[in-house]
């Protein structure tokens, strides 16, 4: 069995919306996936889908086929969701004081704690603060 690999939102939404370094995820994702993801991805994909529609950087006929497209993904299995882990809140309370010194914002300590919870191990991001989290913590890390 591969190892399991926590695609982050910020890495992932390149997958889905052409943009910089979109073609080394796909690469990545065709070589590793099925990759893991969490409810929280989900949530912040349909976010980060309306923030670019209201933007204008795409159509609401886009929003809609994208997020359409991340959902059969995960109906595929393509993409691995993961539920929320019991606990979530206190583990990322901890994880926060593990962390005292990186400026980790509070949804990347949810990614990383999601990704800790389910035994990840490697951390697929764009976001540097997130990489370095992920690091701490003794995570691979892929940066996009």
């Amino acid at each position: 069995m591969s190892a399991l690999i926590y695609f982050d939102t910020s890495a992932l939404a390149k997958w889905y919306i052409n943009e910089a370094r979109s073609d080394d995820v796909e690469e990545y994702l065709q070589q590793h996936g099925p990759v893991a993801i969490s409810d929280l991805t989900i949530v912040e994909m349909r976010c980060l889908l309306a923030r670019r529609r209201r933007e204008k950087s795409i159509t609401l006929k886009m929003e809609l086929e994208i997020f359409s497209t991340f959902q059969e993904d995960i109906r595929q299995r393509h993409l691995i969701c993961h539920p929320f882990p019991p606990g979530l809140a206190t583990g990322t309370i901890n994880l926060m004081a593990l962390l005292a010194d990186i400026p980790v914002r509070t949804l990347d300590a949810l990614h990383l704690m999601i990704a800790k919870e389910i035994a990840s191990e490697s951390l697929a991001t764009a976001d540097h603060i997130m990489a370095v989290g992920g690091k701490a913590l003794g995570l691979k890390v892929v940066q996009f």
